[in-house]
């Protein structure tokens, strides 16, 4: 049996394989420049999508910053708001005691408006008490008389406590040099209690330290001794 040689078989069908194949054409000129062109395109849009990107990080990063300080803004408004609410709360309990106390201040008001009546008509009749009784040491066939006038009234003050205001009359003995020498009480104030009693002596006591011009006879030359009212308001 013959051999049959291959490998040259074999060789020579690849080599008329290759020398059969067709050489790839190099690209032109206006090949390269298109590929080159489509290239700068794709980076610059890469590049804008870059950009974009980048902006769309700065915006969100500037939403962030101005979501952060809404909040802060949001909280100290929320802290001036309860600092409104209490001052507005504190403002309207103030505004309640100061209504408080004007009714107070009418209410005294009118407490003491009653007792100034009160005391005028105390004073109006001390001073009926008063005359009546200037007008028995000055009746027919007596002398007309000046009355003494007290020099320090307003300087002589009786010490008094828990008691209500109100006139005390005292009755002094006046003497020719203008001296006290007698007292007594012609109206004292209501009540029996000790602090009343202790007011009455305290006007009795302050009356003797009173000072007066002398009463005179009708012609102002002769001092004259005489019995004479002074009245003291407690308070």
């Amino acid at each position: 049996m013959r051999k049959i040689a291959t490998w040259p078989l074999v060789a020579s069908l690849c080599i008329a394989s290759m020398a059969a194949a067709p050489k790839a054409k190099p690209p032109t000129v206006t090949q390269l420049k298109a590929q080159v062109q489509r290239l700068t395109e794709e980076r610059d849009d890469l590049q804008r999508q870059l950009d974009a990107t980048e902006n769309l990080q700065q915006e969100l990063a500037a939403s962030l910053q101005g979501r952060d300080q809404a909040r802060q803004e949001a909280t100290g408004l929320r802290r001036e708001l309860d600092a409104a609410k209490a001052s507005m709360k504190e403002n309207q309990s103030g505004s309640e005691a100061i209504l408080e106390d004007l009714r107070k201040t009418k209410a005294d008001l009118a407490a003491c408006a009653s007792d100034k009546e009160t005391l005028r008509t105390q004073l109006e009749s001390a001073e009926t008490r008063a005359k009546k009784q200037a007008e028995t040491m000055t009746g027919p066939g007596l002398p007309d008389i000046v009355p003494a006038r007290p020099l320090n009234l307003n300087r002589v003050t009786p010490k008094v406590s828990k008691v209500r205001r109100g006139v005390v009359v005292v009755n002094v003995l006046v003497s020719e040099n203008g001296e006290v020498l007698d007292t007594n009480l012609l109206q004292g104030l209501p009540g029996t209690d000790v602090y009343v009693q202790k007011a009455n002596d305290s006007c009795l006591e302050a009356a003797k330290r009173l000072v007066f011009d002398p009463a005179r006879s009708g012609d102002g030359k002769t001092k004259l001794r005489v019995w004479q009212a002074v009245g003291f308001l407690v308070d």
